[in-house]
């Protein structure tokens, strides 16, 4: 009888303790998310045109462009 009074004396705590391991495990994989993201957009910002720069058709056809 001593085990199963122990059980649902702590079913509440261990309950609690999932919940916040479970909270905390899906904040980490939101920040990682956004992380990753976030250099996404950074690197796309950096390929944008310049425009004071004349498009030319070198440019366009050039593979070996920066």
């Amino acid at each position: 009888m001593g085990i199963h009074y122990d059980y649902k004396s702590t079913k509440s705590a261990k309950l609690m303790e999932k919940q916040a391991k479970r909270e905390k495990k899906l904040a980490e994989k939101k920040a990682k998310k956004l992380a990753k993201e976030g250099t996404k957009k950074e690197e796309a910002k950096e390929k944008a045109l310049d425009a004071s720069k004349p498009i030319t058709l070198d440019f366009l056809t050039n593979p070996n462009k920066e």
